[in-house]
């Protein structure tokens, strides 16, 4: 066989092995970057189905002993008793303000016969007032059990949402059901600007809440008879049946049918705060198996590229064995022409290689903060009570400090040290009682110690500065401000200040406004008194003071006393409320000793 043809058969069958090459990268490649994309989309669904849940639960947390603080509500009774017009619009007025308050739908009560008595949307053309609900499966599983919850579409308003229900019991007898309205627009709304689509689902499979509107009430596999029966006759999901919707779920794998083309999405399940509901998030397929086809081509192309380099270097090895005999000296020097040239492609692509790898790096590390961006945006809210419990530091900060530079201008750095040592422990202080607002809003383990009751008085005296001189008396048992008590001190000033800068405001724009902290010990509980000549508690809140939402005040939210009773409760204490004998208001601090 001569050179030529022996060349010839080289290149032929070169051209075959890098063509098998090709077709076996190109289905490797395939396979890769079909599983890679599922990886990836199955990363993303998990965790924005974790983050939107953790949205929708944080949403109904704001809810759901709203109708438990509301049966025990003291106009409730009479509405639904003996059926007094000026009982039911007082009531209407109440249920009006928390509605607005707490930003429910529509908060209303239903007697026992199935009617409403009084509802926060009475104003309204859509009033509830008069409409009967006794059919609803929220208001018969309510009566029977006491609770009860309820997706549907409202009968009056046309709006869907989660009915949450509450019998009413008073005397051993059930009088009615009071019912929280919760529409989840916001949530919805906050779902549909994330890429991909979320839904929850009842226990048969019917779309509850839906980042896609049009899909709501609508099924993701087909329901029963007696399901179809019922939802017909309680009206649940409006006058017509739920219909299939256009989305089939087989496990993590997900179509949905958009005009005739379905489109492949990858799903991830969680359970949602709904009776038998979940929540399932579908992210997109095709985004990431672009990049991974794309990522898998570059791939494909530097071996085809190694290959072909290696290919070459063959076929001029078999080039320079040919010429040998007649061109030696000549071939040597094009052997080493071409292995620089090798050595210099080699180079770029190393270098080629680690710019590849420091830019997927740099993607790496972009993607991980963008994923740290988005945990810390589904943090829960600031308890609203720091602005109120960090107040007096703040003054008495500024205070210091404004100390401290009259201080300095008058060369008394000694003077000058210890007010700015004062602003370092205040700041502390901020600290600390931040981080137990915290801890209290997630229900941690109570902090355990004891403190010193006259450190507790000095320190509360201390932040309330300049609006307790003058006001407060302090008249203490002998030897009781040695006394330890169980309890963090912080926590306990938050009591103190609690109940002074009540009393404060009780009795200003008084004549002579009075307060008196009395303190003994009984036993083995220190008792601190707060009494004041102030107006009072008014009757009508007495019995409900440290309830959520009921203040004295005006403008107050009423958290304060209720919180801090919580925390007395914590250290085994507690706080009780008494008429003070010259009028006014007593509040009794009590407190185990350590």
């Amino acid at each position: 066989m001569s050179p030529a043809a022996s060349l010839r058969r080289q290149r032929l069958l070169l051209a075959a092995i890098t063509l098998a090459a090709i077709l076996l990268l190109a289905w490797a490649g395939s396979r890769w970057a079909m599983g890679q994309a599922r990886m990836s989309a199955d990363a993303v669904a998990q965790q924005t189905a974790r983050a939107h849940v953790g949205l929708l639960n944080s949403e109904l947390q704001k809810f759901r002993l709203l109708p438990l603080v509301l049966s025990e509500n003291p106009e409730i009774a009479p509405a639904l008793r003996g059926g007094d017009p000026a009982a039911q619009r007082g009531l209407n007025a109440t249920l009006e303000l928390l509605a607005n308050r707490t930003d429910a739908a529509v908060i209303y009560v239903i007697d026992r016969q199935g009617r409403t008595v009084a509802a926060s949307n009475w104003r309204l053309p859509t009033s509830f007032v008069g409409q009967v609900y006794g059919f609803r499966p929220y208001f018969r599983d309510a009566m029977e059990r006491g609770a009860s919850e309820l997706f549907a579409l409202g009968t009056v308003s046309g709006r869907p949402g989660l009915y949450l229900a509450r019998r009413v019991d008073r005397g051993g007898q059930a009088l009615g059901v009071v019912v929280v309205k919760v529409e989840f627009d916001d949530v919805e709304a906050a779902w549909a600007r994330a890429p991909g689509i979320t839904i929850v689902t009842d226990a048969h499979g019917v779309i509850l809440v839906t980042s896609i509107p049009g899909w709501r009430f609508q099924a993701t596999r087909a329901l029963d008879a007696a399901t179809l029966a019922d939802a017909r006759r309680t009206l649940q999901f409006g006058p017509r049946p739920p219909r299939r919707a256009p989305v089939a779920i087989d496990g993590v794998q997900a179509s949905v049918d958009s005009g005739g083309k379905a489109q492949r999405y990858r799903a991830a399940a969680e359970p949602a705060p709904l009776a038998g509901a979940h929540l399932i998030h579908l992210a997109p397929l095709e985004p990431p198996l672009a990049a991974a086809r794309t990522q898998a081509l570059l791939i494909a192309l530097a071996i085809l590229l190694a290959a072909g380099m290696f290919a070459g270097f063959a076929l001029r090895s078999a080039e320079k064995r040919r010429l040998q005999r007649h061109h030696q000296a000549r071939l040597e020097a094009e052997v080493e022409r071409r292995t620089a040239e090798l050595r210099e492609a080699n180079a770029a692509l190393i270098v080629e290689s680690e710019e590849r790898l420091e830019a997927d790096r740099r993607y790496r590390a972009a993607r991980e903060e963008l994923a740290q961006a988005s945990r810390l945006g589904s943090l829960g809210q600031i308890t609203a009570g720091v602005a109120h419990e960090i107040n007096q530091p703040v003054a008495a900060i500024r205070t210091f400090a404004e100390n401290a530079a009259t201080f300095l201008e008058r060369a008394a750095p000694d003077k000058a040290g210890a007010n700015l040592r004062q602003i370092v422990s205040l700041t502390e202080r901020i600290g600390t009682i931040t981080a137990e607002l915290r801890a209290f809003a997630r229900r941690k383990t109570p902090a355990e110690g004891t403190a010193e009751i006259g450190a507790v008085l000095d320190g509360t005296l201390l932040l309330l500065g300049e609006r307790a001189r003058g006001v407060v008396t302090l008249k203490v048992a002998r030897g009781l401000r040695a006394v330890s008590v169980r309890g963090d001190r912080i926590r306990l000033e938050q009591i103190l200040i609690n109940l002074l800068q009540n009393a404060l405001d009780a009795v200003q724009g008084g004549g002579e406004p009075r307060i008196l902290v009395e303190g003994w010990r009984e036993g083995e509980v220190a008792r601190l008194s707060v009494i004041d000549n102030g107006p009072g508690v008014a009757p009508e809140i007495a019995d409900t003071l440290f309830s959520p939402f009921t203040s004295a005040k005006s403008g107050g939210l009423g958290l304060g006393l209720g919180i801090a009773r919580d925390i007395a409760r914590e250290f085994g204490g507690d706080i009780l409320h008494a008429p003070s004998p010259g009028g006014g208001a007593t509040f009794h601090l009590l407190l185990k000793t350590a």
